[in-house]
């Protein structure tokens, strides 16, 4: 399967990707704490978290997993759910969803349609399998870049949370 950036190649994950999700988040937390984004994802590689690893072998053998890979390496993971997480204070849809519990790119590859490639092979895929709500929440904070992405990516604002001081938004986006 290919995604509509030129080169990727989306391919389904598991288990034995839990290094290569790790290694994406991991680097995810230095590029963001690079930039003065210690707020997000806070300052501690996700690989040495108390939890951390058992929480990305959990989404990785319990949710739908999808790799995106250029040039035969890996460059983004998306993780879906049924709903969302029940430790995060969103309520479930109502209707039949499906959920963005993770999404990251390689960010050497930033710019590159990594994210919006594995997006776009979900909104097909739910499609097929007759759902037609895509959700997810993310950080709002920052200036709202994150957010700005998934409205770019057809995604509209449903929802704000906070997480202590933490600012959160859910996006939806209707497939169909």
């Amino acid at each position: 399967m290919t995604g509509r950036a030129h080169g990727i190649r989306i391919r389904p994950g598991g288990r034995a990707d839990v290094p290569v999700v790790l290694g994406l988040l991991d680097a995810a937390v230095v590029w963001m704490n690079a930039r003065g984004n210690t707020e997000q994802w806070g300052t501690t590689p996700f690989s040495d978290r108390p939890g951390g690893v058992a929480r990305v072998q959990r989404y990785l053998t319990e949710n739908t997993v999808r790799i995106a890979e250029r040039d035969g390496a890996a460059a983004g993971a998306l993780v879906l759910d049924h709903g969302p997480d029940p430790q995060t204070p969103v309520a479930p849809a109502g209707e039949p969803e499906r959920y963005v519990r993770l999404l990251v790119s390689d960010r050497r590859q930033t710019g590159r349609g990594i994210g919006a490639a594995l997006l776009d092979h979900a909104v097909e895929e739910i499609r097929r399998a007759g759902v037609a709500l895509l959700r997810v929440d993310c950080w709002a904070g920052g200036g709202g870049e994150l957010v700005a992405f998934y409205e770019r990516n057809g995604f509209v604002r449903a929802g704000e949370f906070l997480v202590g001081e933490w600012p959160g938004q859910v996006l939806e986006r209707r497939v169909g």
